[in-house]
């Protein structure tokens, strides 16, 4: 089947319905594409295994069962196409509630994973530093990295770092303070302080690691296809293709959504 075509039948299905907000209309959309999900999906990967841990996301979360249907199947194929099984205790990737569009997010352990995959990468890994630990790094001409967990009580986390190793023997890391996470954070994830769920809240750890991850990776000698899965990070969109990564992203002012999801939260607002 042609993109096109498949594109149309799926926007076709979720534009009709659409028309019912009820919570239970993702369910029936989800339960309803499954032909189409799997027609766009690697052949690894079944629609019906999707088709129920995307269930399980909508019911778990209510403000992700009222987001627009199109941005949800949207997301949902987004990770579905990267391989990557998102609101599971794999941590592997979320589909997140923006107001009423739904964001595809990428955990740290999917992008460890998508790494991994491309073949370029001998070693990739982000661990957090604890306040005993044994830890020291040095920057400039020659960049050195060592740090040796405490035993027994090892004390608040104090610093979070990601390091990799190319198969061509080149090697890079980077070290972040708790303090510049939670400034990032503040910064670029501001709906994380309202109760929509947010990684941020659910797991801090594994999102400090994928920020380091991600800062690192930024700037490494890596291939298109790498650069390709991490660009479709924190993306919201509205068309459905069988190739999600070049489907342009929803250009939507997050940070006005995240002060009206905390108002409605009854929390502070932090200017």
């Amino acid at each position: 089947m042609a993109s096109s075509e498949l594109k149309e039948r799926l926007i076709t299905k979720a534009e009709h319905s659409s028309l019912d907000k009820k919570p239970k209309t993702i369910v029936e959309l989800i339960n309803s594409m499954q032909d189409e999900i799997q027609r766009a999906l690697p052949k690894h990967i079944k629609a019906d295994r999707i088709a129920r841990i995307a269930i399980t996301a909508v019911r778990n979360n209510d403000k992700l069962k009222a987001c627009d249907p199109i941005s949800f199947i949207a997301a949902l194929m987004q990770s579905s196409q990267l391989g990557l099984e998102p609101n599971t205790p794999l941590g592997q990737a979320y589909l997140i509630p923006y107001g009423r569009e739904a964001q595809f997010q990428l955990g740290y352990k999917g992008m460890i994973d998508l790494c991994r995959r491309s073949g370029e990468f001998k070693m990739i890994y982000a661990h957090e530093v604890h306040k005993n630990d044994e830890f020291e790094y040095e920057l400039g001409v020659h960049k050195d990295l060592r740090h040796k967990p405490a035993r027994g009580e090892r004390g608040e986390v104090t610093y979070y770092y990601a390091c990799y190793h190319l198969k061509d023997g080149g090697y890079d890391f980077d070290v972040m303070s708790k303090e510049d996470v939670l400034k990032h954070r503040d910064k670029y994830s501001p709906s994380a302080k309202s109760g929509n769920k947010s990684p941020w809240l659910t797991d801090f750890d594994a999102m400090a690691k994928k920020t380091i991850l991600k800062k690192l990776l930024k700037f490494a000698p890596v291939s298109v296809e790498v650069t390709r899965f991490i660009s479709q990070d924190e993306t919201i969109k509205k068309e459905i293709d069988e190739d999600m990564s070049i489907v342009q992203p929803l250009d939507i002012d997050i940070d006005a959504v995240a002060v009206e999801e905390i108002k409605e939260e009854g929390a502070e607002v932090v200017k």
